[in-house]
């Protein structure tokens, strides 16, 4: 299934690492990108056993493989090994940096006084998210901004501006979907949805058996998302036929309020041409209701003949049965008619027949062919325990404790006697106020 969403929504895509894995502390890097109901979609993922250069090149590689196809556009974080494997596998995707790894940044950047100032951030953070404003615009603003500040020889903002062309918005307006991601956040979100399926003692078996469960979970969700979809119907704003053909077609998203406006002015100038229908060439497949139930078969039993007709013929069987058992869901009686014809129609070709491709097979072929075991089977099968992983990783975060925090640990320690005055006190001898005092007194006296 990874296949068929990435064939179709694959144009944008962003990954990110995790360290949640297993006991080997192995790398889990999945990629991700957004389907037609603008949710996170998994696409593919990978363990890596080091973070280097090479081991992502190899999963790049590796993915490329699979799905036969760059990306159009590649989101990841500033990691400069995985700027490296981009850079070397995806030789034609643009590549793109978290903006928001990189406005995390700005705190430590600049001082205190600079940081609580309202206008400096707020006219910042205007500055740098604007989708629509043009690089020569956002060049000649960040240059007046910069002056206004004083910031024009501060190194963290002139790095940032040799390299404005992979994290800036306006960059990237030539490229379709460019607005869908700007941050890894949808990554680290889907991070967090596959850590909830793992534990990090984990055998790499048990990690497997989790990642099943959680694909699973998502998928589960798409489905419902696409019944909920079909079913949906929206308030018409006008009695034309262009705008019932588009409700339709095309799922409920939100547009920002460039698009709405430029959607606005094309469909009323259909409509003083007379056109009664949106031309096809306008409506992106990757919007469309049906974009993945009509080119994917839902069934866990993959054809695997090599016949694209029957392919085909397959995954048009699977769509026709949902479609029809999504009409009859609400309507007891039709969908009890619908079943029983079902069960008549299994019953005609059992009758009579086997799977070709099981006939010759044994239990025990079946079985091996089932797990992805080759066969014949190795007498001696050489396998060995992970190496435990060091990697880079977020590191342990201790933060400075306060004064109140120390002192209060230092309380519930058993302190060594005082010589001066016979207590278990967190002072010696030299700073005992009872000894000071009775040699103050004895001196006064």
């Amino acid at each position: 299934m990874e296949k068929a969403y990435y064939a179709k929504f694959g144009d944008v895509i962003s990954f990110d690492a995790t360290f949640r894995t297993n006991k080997y502390r192995m790398v889990f890097v999945p990629f991700t990108t957004i389907d037609h109901h603008k949710k996170s979609v998994t696409v593919g993922s990978g363990l890596l056993s080091n973070e280097s250069i090479e081991s992502y090149s190899w999963l790049l590689k590796a993915f490329l493989k699979t799905h036969g196809k760059e990306p159009t556009l590649v989101l990841t974080d500033q990691d400069a090994a995985i700027k490296q494997a981009v850079e070397n596998v995806f030789r034609n995707s643009k590549h793109r940096l978290c903006m928001w790894h990189i406005m995390k940044k700005l705190k430590k950047k600049i001082s205190d006084d600079l940081f609580t100032n309202t206008d400096f951030r707020k006219r910042f953070s205007k500055l740098v998210w604007d989708i629509n404003m043009k690089p020569d615009v956002f060049e000649v603003k960040w240059g007046l901004l910069m002056k206004e500040f004083n910031l024009e020889d501060t190194r963290w903002f002139k790095d940032m501006f040799t390299i404005r062309d992979s994290w800036i918005p306006g960059y990237f307006s030539d490229i379709p979907m460019c607005g869908l991601m700007k941050t890894t956040s949808r990554s680290e979100s889907m991070n967090s949805f596959f850590n909830t399926y793992s534990e990090s003692g984990n055998l790499l078996l048990n990690f497997m058996m989790n990642y099943d469960t959680a694909i699973q979970k998502q998928r589960n969700t798409q489905r419902e998302l696409d019944k909920a979809s079909k079913k949906a119907s929206y308030k018409m704003q006008t009695p034309r036929e262009i705008e019932l053909q588009a409700s339709k077609m095309v799922g409920k998203f939100t547009l920002c309020s460039t698009t709405k406006v430029k959607v606005i002015l094309k469909m009323n100038l259909w409509l003083r041409c007379g056109v009664k229908e949106i031309p096809k060439r306008y409506i992106l497949k990757r919007w469309r209701k049906d974009v993945i139930s009509r080119n994917y078969s839902f069934s866990s039993v993959q054809s695997d003949s090599g016949d694209c007709e029957n392919v085909k013929l397959v995954n048009d069987s699977y769509y026709s049965f949902e479609s029809c058992l999504d009409i009859v869901r609400d309507d007891k009686k039709r969908l009890a008619l619908f079943a029983e014809k079902q069960k008549m129609l299994l019953k005609e070709f059992e009758s009579d027949y086997i799977s070709p491709g099981l006939k010759s097979k044994t239990d025990g072929e079946v079985v091996c062919k089932l797990l992805g075991v080759t066969i014949p089977i190795p007498e001696e099968i050489n396998i060995h325990v992970p190496e435990v992983q060091s990697n880079k990783g977020p590191g342990i975060k201790k933060r400075i404790p306060s004064a109140g925090e120390v002192a209060y640990e230092n309380s519930k320690k058993e302190h060594r006697m005082c010589s001066g005055c016979g207590k278990r006190v967190p002072h010696n001898l030299r700073t005992c106020l009872e000894r000071v005092g009775a040699a103050k007194s004895a001196k006064d006296s």
